[in-house]
């Protein structure tokens, strides 16, 4: 039976119940006019954003497609590579599209909602997050499943394994169009949601003294507008790629290990896939468990939203065993495991981030105390957390990735890197990032129902309702908080497995370079040959000197290393420099525009989201443009031993530098948060005032630098796998 089929399916599926949400969401009421009229300047600052950045990565996508096209005519690339390229580009854009339209039109419908009961607040913002989720899946399971019947349709070779790595190492390249566009949405919608922030915290709580979201503050629209941005298109168009590039690495895994085996080849290859498709099905289910009672606790909301998320995690690691009994692996116990694993690594990861993050625990709670003593204290007690916070999931992924491994290959430690364990365990860690973002469907609602909580608070301070209605909204955003902070640790834990994946790809990739170039045989120096088409992922370590002794691969490491600390470097300044006009700009506003501070004038608000707006723009380019230049460079200096050594360390430095400042980040905003609860002198006291400093100086780790480096790490590798050809061809050394 072709259980391929169920991939589409799902796809339709997700597309429709997205829609459904959606259209039952645009259903409810948008409240007063006062809240129809702030949320429609939310909507209009951030169409108009998006736009403005869709026009700039148009034209980059367009240079990067002719180049693929250049390479493709000269022989140095495949054909169907520049449409592929394009289109995962169009697809991630689309979902971010789709995704903060269905925002910026929640957020005032929730504020009212939350007038009438806590449970219908919850419902409107989380399946509107939910419709940010299914977009994404559906929109990658359907450009997924095209081309894979484009291609084996089109595709035109006698061996049938041969045709399977083709089509594969083919659709994987497409990965890199998801990429390129998530590091574009991500950095720009960071840098363009923390200039805002700063602008309206430094300015507006600590010298104004005024709330948070106090429509006197002219930065408070931008800041709105950032959140969506940053937080729902740029997130979702993070976990596209994460998503595609796991299913799609696993797949050219798969194609690789059962080369000799053309039925289970197949089965290998669908594999990821069908889990994916499943796992669709199960997000759906999970989102309708997700409701909560009247007058419940922070803590009920979390249980509520976690509630969802743990039964569909349980029964997809149920039906996986289902699954690959029925695809007809020898070793479908070990696989299921090692799904297993990248499922539990997901949780545990999450688990620790909340721990490290939320208020209810120690190690925020030890930050808001040392604001007794001022921002600088805070600063370092944050700093001094989020560097601890790294040891819960880096030891996860390191035993996601030995446990997934071994599960794979029947826990043949005697053997473990011979060709045929080393492909089987490959295959393992990459089924197990399939296994980790496999519901992403529910998993992604709980993140970007953040953002639209967050601005559902803002609208009813703004629209100046009644104090339950903030008290409620507060509840919300402070659920979204910890939730925004579990989708980041979710997202980079993600990244770590998926390029592991990509590297092992990678030389896939190598491989069909070298056929394209005309060469048969490896030729190592002792005099052994080896054909090409037959070698395995060890002949090409050994070929190319891929060990630790190599300088080239040393070299790779620590350019890989720097490149995860220049990238933070950059985006920083950056977000510094947009700030510091945002800054200037609300000054401006208070000093010279009579009767802000006492409401009798009205701010110059599109003046603040144009500030914020040009500057995302602008800033963004370098050290995007970076991250696609670097590899390429490496690869044309030192060659596959050089490109190898720059993924590694830029893998190693990139993860545990991005968890260090998301959970740095999340962990100064809710020590914050705590103190505005009413704890240690509340809202306007001295300690306030010092966590704004802390969470002034994290916003830009946890929402711009940090969350950005899982991308970097990915788009290395994509960048890599694509100019393979180029790199075998043209090395220098």
């Amino acid at each position: 039976m072709n259980y391929f089929y169920l991939v589409p399916a799902a796809s339709v599926v997700a597309l429709s119940f997205a829609f459904y949400f959606y259209k039952k969401m645009m259903k409810e009421s948008e409240g007063t006019e006062k809240m129809k009229s702030i949320a429609g300047y939310v909507r209009e600052g951030a169409m108009s954003y998006l736009r403005q950045q869709y026009k700039v990565v148009a034209l980059v996508f367009i240079v990067l497609a002719l180049l693929f096209a250049t390479m493709a005519f000269f022989g140095l690339q495949n054909n169907w590579v520049p449409f592929a390229f394009l289109t995962g580009g169009f697809f991630s854009g689309l979902a971010g599209f789709f995704g903060m339209k269905t925002a910026t039109y929640a957020s005032a419908r929730t504020t009212h909602a939350v007038r009438r009961s806590l449970n219908s607040g919850l419902q409107i913002a989380f399946r509107s997050g939910a419709v940010m989720g299914l977009v994404v899946v559906g929109l990658a399971l359907l450009d997924i499943s095209a081309w894979y019947l484009i291609l084996n349709f089109f595709v035109d070779d006698a061996d049938a394994g041969h045709k399977l790595i083709m089509i594969t190492t083919t659709m994987l390249t497409f990965g890199m169009g998801a990429s390129t566009q998530a590091l574009f949405a991500r950095v720009g919608g960071g840098i363009y949601t923390k200039a805002a922030d700063v602008g309206a915290d430094l300015v507006g709580k600590v010298e104004a003294g005024i709330p948070e979201d106090d429509p006197r503050n002219p930065a408070t629209i931008a800041d709105n507008v950032g959140d969506n941005v940053g937080d729902v298109a740029g997130m979702g168009a993070d976990l596209y790629e994460s998503y595609c590039g796991s299913i799609l690495s696993t797949a050219a895994l798969g194609a690789s290990a059962f080369v000799l085996n053309p039925s289970m080849q197949r089965n290998a290859v669908f594999a990821p896939m069908i889990i994916a498709a499943i796992g669709v099905f199960l997000s759906i289910m999970g989102i309708f468990l997700v409701r909560t009672k009247e007058n419940a606790t922070v803590k009920q909301l979390m249980d509520s939203l976690n509630r969802g998320v743990n039964v569909s995690a349980v029964l997809i690691a149920v039906c996986t065993f289902g699954i690959l009994y029925l695809l007809g692996f020898s070793n479908w116990i070990g696989l299921s495991f090692s799904v297993i694993a990248g499922l539990l690594a997901g949780i545990v990861i999450g688990q620790g981030t909340e721990y490290f993050t939320s208020h209810s625990y120690k190690p925020t709670r030890a930050i808001a105390n040392s604001a007794q003593t001022g921002p600088a204290t805070v600063i370092i007690s944050g700093m001094g957390t989020g560097f601890v916070s790294t040891v819960i999931p880096v030891s996860t992924v390191v035993a996601a990735i030995l446990l997934s491994y071994l599960s794979a290959i029947r826990f043949d430690v005697a053997n473990m890197v011979s060709a045929e364990n080393l492909s089987m365990g490959l295959y393992g860690i990459a089924i197990a990032a399939v296994g980790m973002l496999s519901t992403l469907g529910i998993t992604l609602a709980t993140d970007a129902y953040g953002p639209i909580a967050d601005n559902a608070g803002g609208n009813a301070e703004m629209s100046g309702l009644e104090p339950e209605v903030r008290r409620r909204t507060d509840m919300l955003d402070s659920l979204g908080n910890t939730t925004a902070a579990t989708g980041k640790g979710f997202a980079i834990g993600s990244a770590a497995l998926t390029a592991l994946a990509l590297m092992a790809s990678y030389m896939e990739e190598v491989r069909i370079g070298m056929l394209r170039l005309g060469d048969t045989v490896l030729e190592f120096a002792n005099g052994e040959t080896v054909e090409i088409a037959k070698a395995s992922f060890v002949d090409f370590m050994d070929y190319f000197e891929v060990t630790l002794m190599n300088p080239k691969v040393l070299a790779g490491i620590f350019i890989g290393s720097m490149m995860a600390f220049l990238f933070c470097g950059l985006t920083m300044n950056a977000v510094g420099r947009a700030a510091q006009k945002m800054v200037e700009e609300v000054r401006r506003q208070f000093r010279e525009i009579q009767g802000i501070l006492t409401g009798e004038s009205t701010p110059d608000y599109a003046r603040c989201v144009s500030i914020s707006t040009r500057g995302a723009q602008r800033e963004m380019l370098l050290p995007s443009l970076l991250a696609i230049i670097i590899p390429v460079a490496t690869g044309l200096l030192m060659g596959v031993a050089g490109v190898m050594g720059l993924l590694v360390g830029g893998l190693g430095a990139g993860f545990v530098l991005a968890v260090f400042m998301a959970n740095s980040g999340g962990a100064w905003d809710n020590a914050k948060k705590y103190i505005e609860e009413g704890h240690l002198g509340g809202k306007g006291s001295e300690p306030h005032k010092a966590t704004v400093v802390g969470d002034t100086v994290g916003d830009p780790f946890k929402d711009t630098s940090g969350p950005s480096l899982n991308i970097l790490i990915k788009l290395m590798s994509m960048v890599s796998i694509v100019m393979a050809g180029l790199t075998v061809a043209w090395s220098l050394l």
